[in-house]
């Protein structure tokens, strides 16, 4: 029996093993990914350190500053070398399929094995969960249809008519990446938020405080990035010369052979779509525990003057989300990692002054 087991081992899974053992307790990190990287083994190949400007820093470590290095590369050597220096006691790959309650421990499903646990930090993330919008004639589309998952890169789409789809900033990143080598038609369901003014901290606290009500009332989460309305960096900048951004289209009714097609009969042809329409929450596994509220998502339980510490599920305080809600990025992710070991450690203490210490097997 473990005294507690996480759920994923990227950069939320890594940052909470790291609080956790400062705190003593005894953990294992399962991971489904056969190597170290979490998400960023996965990113597309044209995105470089230099883009992510430091977002992949690890508690007590600080990411490399290797700036022209790919990301999908990079980060995935950095954390294999962070778990490396610091033991993190990590088995993969693991899939877990399901987390069940035997009365007063969790059980761990993953393929034929098991691991029982007194408490369980959830760190799973959205990357395998892309959202996938259904169209009547999707399957009709002669083209070829990625989404930022599986984004091949802009030379693949080189010379070619694409529909990028989607409002948020991976739509405005793959736009500027695709506007100089290839005809790009951006395609929205809502007009463009565009950021005027600097982001602040208090405008970083206005987000990601409404994100956080949302989760304590049990709402499906939002995206803390994509509260924060977009802006065009350096990098975007010729797509912007270029007009990429200057005329998106409504949300299309229907796709055919040829393309997309409006209400109206408007056809856009198109050689490829790209769906940039975001993740959702990667927490199916947790069906069983019945962790989620009337509304949809998982309700946690809100920690006043934090608004990124609420980690605690309020159906089932043994379980905790890092990287949900209002932690949902990677700095949250590190913030919210050290609230759930606290949390975590009280409760296992609390449950070694109510019982024997029992030994652990896996």
């Amino acid at each position: 029996m473990w005294d507690s087991i996480v759920v994923g081992g990227g950069q939320a899974g890594l940052a909470a093993s790291y609080f956790l053992t400062q705190r003593g307790v005894e953990h294992l990190v399962l991971d489904a990914n056969p190597a170290p990287g979490g998400a960023w083994q996965h990113r597309w190949n044209s995105l470089t350190m230099h883009d992510v400007h430091g977002v992949a820093d690890l508690p007590g470590r600080p990411a490399p500053t290797r700036s022209r290095e790919r990301a999908n590369v990079a980060v995935p050597s950095w954390f294999a070398e962070y778990e490396r220096e610091l033991q993190v006691p990590v088995e993969r790959p693991v899939d877990v399929t399901a987390v069940t309650s035997d009365d007063e421990l969790l059980v761990v499903h993953g393929g034929a094995r098991r691991w029982r646990t007194r408490t369980l930090v959830n760190a799973t993330g959205t990357w395998t969960r892309p959202n996938w919008p259904s169209y009547p004639g999707a399957a009709d589309f002669a083209g070829e249809q990625f989404h930022t998952a599986t984004y091949p890169g802009a030379e693949h789409l080189r010379g070619r008519r694409v529909l990028v789809v989607g409002a948020g900033a991976s739509a405005v990143q793959l736009i500027g990446e695709l506007a100089p080598v290839a005809e790009v038609v951006w395609v929205t369901r809502r007009p463009p938020q565009w950021r005027t003014g600097e982001f602040d901290p208090q405008v970083g606290l206005q987000v990601v405080t409404e994100v956080e009500r949302r989760v304590v009332a049990g709402l499906p989460p939002t995206s803390v990035v994509g509260a924060t309305g977009l802006m065009l960096r350096e990098q975007e900048q010729e797509a912007a010369r270029l007009g990429a951004y200057d005329d998106p289209r409504p949300v299309f009714d229907r796709l055919d052979e040829h393309g997309a097609r409006w209400p109206d009969g408007t056809l856009e042809r198109a050689d490829a779509i790209l769906w940039a329409t975001g993740f959702r929450s990667a927490v199916d596994h947790l069906g069983p525990l019945g962790l989620r509220g009337p509304e949809g998502g998982i309700p946690l339980v809100r920690v006043p003057g934090n608004v990124q510490a609420a980690t605690t599920a309020a159906r089932d305080p043994r379980v905790h989300l890092v990287g949900y809600g209002p932690s949902a990025s990677t700095i949250g992710a590190s913030r919210a990692a050290r609230r759930a070991a606290m949390e975590v450690a009280e409760q296992v203490a609390a449950a070694a002054s109510r019982q024997p210490a029992v030994s652990r097997s896996a």
